[in-house]
């Protein structure tokens, strides 16, 4: 296996939802294909873990649009537990997404970050090869995330649900060494957002350090002035900042899309979140059929 290593850092700068101004019109461009882009980054390691109130934001928002029920996971698919990569840079919306096709299909989402933490917690023996490697300040290599992955995997709320893998493989190592540890995907998802879009949610994104949640100045500015007068925005979230990060994920993304060509779906992803989420469900669908 390939011993190209995971950046914490930038795995730090994973997206937030926003909902853009002007929808582009929605149009596919060949079977089961939908627009193109780029796809990851070069290094990836340890994920920061979503905070509580992001994630109830995220599910109270799609249960809103009525994207999710416990009734529906059970319904679709005709029982087959869905396997799905989604992948897009930051601020491309993954993370909304990942939040509406985990509430429909009943999947498990999983990111690398949890994976490691989850492994060394539970002092599995490839936990402890990455804690080594963490305890001595060192990235942690591809082939023991691949081993903290394949476990998980082959867990079984994930063969019983099915997993949905947010962000990984990020290189096309990681990918190659996932094909070699026999894991296979259903669909690989790719968020297509241009590069000015992405820059712009991220520079306008501010958290309020009483919640945690996240408002964006132009698309979702808080209503309420106290909380107006306390947001914060992250040391990272610069235009000069960004804009690094994003050459770090373009650097491998058409290698890693292309590990993936005959099941790869590539969706407009500056369109409002409810038209993303549909053609999203669309293509999952095909798959399941």
């Amino acid at each position: 296996m390939m011993k190209s290593v995971l950046s914490i850092a930038f795995f730090l700068g994973s997206a937030s939802a926003f909902t853009t101004t002007t929808p582009a019109a929605f149009a596919p461009t060949s079977t089961r294909t939908i627009h193109g882009n780029r796809h990851t980054p070069s290094n990836i390691v340890l994920h920061a873990s979503k905070n509580k109130q992001k994630i109830a934001s995220r599910t109270k928002w799609s249960e809103s649009r009525s994207y999710g029920t416990s009734s529906s996971s059970a319904d679709d698919g005709a029982g087959k537990a869905p396997k799905l990569i989604i992948a897009g840079a930051p601020a491309s919306g993954k993370g909304t997404q990942c939040e509406i096709i985990k509430e429909k299909y009943g999947v498990v989402h999983l990111s690398t970050g949890d994976m490691l933490r989850a492994a060394v917690a539970a002092g599995t023996d490839v936990g402890k090869q990455a804690k080594d490697f963490m305890d001595a300040g060192k990235l942690v290599p591809d082939e023991v995330i691949i081993g903290v992955v394949k476990d998980r995997l082959d867990e079984s709320d994930c063969v019983e649900s099915g997993w949905l893998l947010d962000g990984f493989p990020r290189t096309p190592a990681q990918a190659q060494a996932l094909a070699d540890a026999g894991v296979t995907a259903d669909c690989f998802i790719f968020l297509n957002v241009p590069d000015e879009v992405l820059v712009e949610r991220v520079v306008g994104r501010r958290t309020d350090p009483e919640t945690g949640k996240i408002y964006h100045m132009t698309f979702s500015p808080p209503e309420d002035e106290e909380i107006l007068a306390r947001l914060e925005q992250r040391s990272d979230d610069t235009e000069e900042k960004v804009k690094v990060r994003l050459e770090q994920f373009h650097a491998n993304v058409d290698a890693v899309k292309g590990s993936y060509t005959d099941i790869s779906v590539e969706v407009e992803g500056t369109q409002a979140p409810a038209v993303v989420s549909e053609n999203i469900m669309k293509s999952i669908e095909a798959v399941l059929a």
